[in-house]
């Protein structure tokens, strides 16, 4: 059947969705309502039409500036730098942090054609140019990717004045600050030190 092999071959391009899981869920959706399958495709499209990028900081936002970025009760002079939005999503989750963000868009990694030219580095920058922030913590994931961006910034930011610090390893080397635990984030952000 064409349109069940269309629609496995697009849900086999979600992360952590390989064929066997698409053919399950192509197979719920035929057997649910219509109504069920019209709503689904509508929030899907209303999420594509409704969440932009904060111009500030780069995260998932439906206002811009995003709430982070607009408020005034957030430590101004604290910047965290993060890989992508829902790495901002994971650190409010812990409670732990209570200034801002900054996305880099991704990590460089030079295998993939990724330089810092295609990351929000330049921007982050012009942040602290207005000399409010003080200390920057990096929270990229320890990988070697991670470690080389965190490197990168930590260069790029020295005649800034600005304290650089890293998140401690309360997580695992290999790991993602996706499926990082509260804790484990909490312990991090606590225990951080200068790069």
């Amino acid at each position: 059947m064409k349109a069940l092999d269309e629609v496995v071959e697009l849900l086999t391009r979600l992360p952590g969705i390989g064929k066997k899981s698409a053919l399950r869920v192509a197979w719920h959706l035929l057997k649910s309502d219509r109504s069920y399958a019209e709503a689904l495709a509508e929030r899907i499209l209303a999420l594509k039409a409704s969440v932009i990028f904060c111009s500030t900081c780069g995260s998932y936002t439906e206002s811009d500036p995003c709430p982070v970025c607009a408020s005034p009760s957030r430590d101004q002079a604290l910047l965290c730098v993060v890989e992508q939005p829902q790495d901002v999503v994971t650190i409010e989750a812990s409670r732990e942090f209570r200034g801002l963000y900054h996305v880099l868009g991704g990590l460089i990694s030079p295998l993939d054609g990724i330089g810092p030219e295609k990351l929000r580095i330049a921007e982050l920058a012009e942040r602290l140019a207005s000399g409010a922030v003080t200390e920057v913590v990096v929270a990229t994931n320890p990988t070697v990717e991670g470690d080389t961006t965190a490197l990168y910034v930590k260069r790029v930011l020295e005649s800034s004045g600005v304290s650089v610090t890293r998140l401690a390893t309360g997580i695992p080397v290999g790991g993602d600050l996706e499926y990082a635990d509260r804790l484990t984030l909490a312990r991090s952000f606590r225990g951080r030190v200068k790069l």
